[in-house]
């Protein structure tokens, strides 16, 4: 070695650089410079440093230079109407206040305005401001459920920015593919190699474009490489045929009904026994059948059930699950797996030619109805079957703990899904007529925005008749957010009498007229603001007098 301490047996001297920063850490009275002793020590330092700094930044070579990222991909989508990207930029600086608390104040609230926004602005097919992507990120940074929304509204420049900015990844990861770009489902070589090579998020990707456009290739490619496939993969691939899904799909399916993994031999049974014509859903009716059946021999018909007494091979391979959850008998744990899965037009015929609504009428024997009418209703949820799910619903007066086959509130709402959004608004309505708003949040929750006008008009005439009634004006704060984002905006006219602040009764609660007012003038207030935000993201091309407005999201928006 040579050119170290070592060499010469003495330490090597320091840099002018060095003996700066020494004498300015030791300081002048004890170290003087050797440029300047004496008083004016410390100014000569501070100049010695500056003289030095400009040396050494000047003596710098350059670095290589870094590449240039491509240039952000073009968005062909048109640009938004001027008033509405002003309005985009007020919905983005607001933030949540940090007060707490029930009382909210009478202006509407700008962030929960936000996604429907968003949704609306989607629906004409705009592109977003680019100077509004910054913001528009980091609300979808802070807010999950904006995010998918937010991030179809970006475009594609979204993408290009969350790659140069680590805030942002959360964009790859939500997006399809994580932000990659899919093959031409035309080019089979690139879906191959993608396929074969890509990561895991990247074939999702592939496969749920490829089963959007063309099923039966999708699948083909999933079965080819389906053995060597992880069982978790194996999973998220197999939920992917959901879309699409016809009996062309059986024989695959019947194959992952003898899976190794346990939740690949579920998920595939459920799908089957969406498919009536199956051969696992003729299996199951069966099965079913054997366990249900008519007693004409009393006073009137009645049902009775028969649970299976054991789970052979051949239902759990068809995916009963044998082993109950804590506290559910173990027969009656199979029977409702056996009759959820069952095709329900099978039982018109096994009991007497009656209708769905005949049927549920029927007495069960041996107080099994609350059990067969619960796994009638998951059956009707499935299946989407509108029939069944009108009959379990029953009417909307029935007690609020179910109707004939629901149990609870919940299992009601999921019924409602299959009826169609006029009807399930008419049934809403009815039930709100009956039961007030206090139980009906959870159906209120499925029903269509904006809501048709006789739930409209039912939500409104029961908050009027809560605040006449004194009642404790909080509990109605979730309704009334509903209403905000769900009403739709004509229904503001009819709350301009609402608005003054009522005489308050001796058994109301302590301010509740003064909520009550504010809540209404806050609703009255977003009803209007939607209206004019619907306004402003119409095209600002001339219109016909009288020309309807586009239909789809942009109607729960405002219009």
């Amino acid at each position: 070695m040579n050119g170290g301490p070592a060499a010469g047996g003495a330490p090597a001297a320091a840099s002018p650089w060095e003996d700066l920063v020494t004498t300015a850490l030791l300081g002048t009275d004890r170290r003087p410079p050797a440029v300047a002793p004496g008083g004016q020590a410390p100014a000569a330092l501070l100049d010695a440093a500056a003289v030095a700094t400009v040396r050494r930044r000047a003596g710098l070579r350059p670095g290589r230079a870094a590449p240039r990222p491509e240039p952000a991909p073009r968005d062909p989508r048109p640009a938004l109407p001027a008033a509405a990207s002003r309005r985009l930029a007020i919905l983005l600086a607001d933030r949540p206040g940090g007060g707490g608390g029930g009382r909210r104040g009478s202006s509407p609230d700008l962030i929960e305005l936000l996604p429907q926004w968003l949704a609306a602005a989607g629906a004409h097919g705009y592109a977003a401001p680019p100077q509004a992507l910054p913001a528009l990120l980091d609300a979808a940074r802070g807010r999950t459920d904006l995010r998918p929304a937010a991030l179809a509204f970006a475009g594609p420049r979204a993408l290009w920015l969350a790659r140069l900015n680590p805030d942002w990844r959360f964009a790859l990861r939500s997006a399809p593919g994580g932000g990659a770009t899919l093959p031409d489902p035309a080019d089979g070589d690139a879906v191959r190699r993608l396929w074969e090579e890509g990561l895991f998020a990247e074939r999702v990707a592939l496969l749920a474009a490829l089963r959007a456009r063309t099923p039966a290739p999708a699948r083909e490619l999933l079965a080819s490489t389906w053995p060597t496939e992880r069982a978790e993969d194996r999973l998220m691939f197999l939920d992917s045929l959901r879309t699409g899904l016809s009996l062309e799909d059986e024989p695959f399916l019947e194959q992952a009904l003898g899976d190794r993994s346990r939740n690949v031999r579920s998920t595939a049974a459920e799908l089957l026994s969406t498919l009536p014509g199956s051969a696992l859903a003729a299996r199951m009716a069966v099965r079913a059948a054997a366990c249900v059946a008519l007693d004409r021999t009393g006073n009137s018909p009645t049902v009775v059930v028969e649970a299976p007494p054991e789970c052979d091979p051949g239902m759990e391979r068809d995916g009963v699950a044998a082993k109950p959850p804590t506290g559910r008998g173990e027969r009656s744990w199979w029977l409702g797996q056996l009759v959820e899965a069952a095709p329900l037009g099978i039982w018109a015929g096994r009991l007497g030619g009656r209708t769905p609504e005949q049927i549920v009428a029927l007495p069960v024997a041996d107080d099994w109805q609350a059990e067969l009418h619960a796994a009638w209703c998951r059956a009707a949820v499935r299946q989407g079957d509108a029939v069944w799910s009108r009959a379990l619903l029953g009417t909307p007066s029935a007690p609020e703990a179910g109707g004939p086959g629901a149990v609870s509130l919940a299992e009601r709402a999921k019924l409602l899904g299959a009826l169609e959004p006029e009807e399930r608004a008419v049934w809403v309505a009815g039930f709100i007529a009956t039961h007030g708003l206090s139980e009906a949040f959870q159906l209120l929750g499925v029903c269509a925005v904006p809501w048709a006008a006789p739930l409209g008009r039912s939500v409104v005439d029961a908050l009027d008749i809560a605040r006449d009634a004194g009642s404790y004006p909080w509990s109605f704060s979730g309704v009334m957010g509903l209403a905000e984002r769900c009403l739709d905006p004509a229904e503001a006219t009819r709350l301009e009498g609402l608005l003054t602040l009522p005489d308050e009764r001796e058994d109301a609660s302590p301010g509740a007229g003064g909520y009550w007012a504010e809540a209404f003038q806050r609703l009255t207030a977003t009803l209007r603001l939607r209206a004019a935000m619907a306004a402003e993201l119409r095209p600002e091309t001339p219109s016909r007098p009288g020309s309807p407005l586009p239909s789809g999201p942009l109607q729960g928006y405002g219009g």
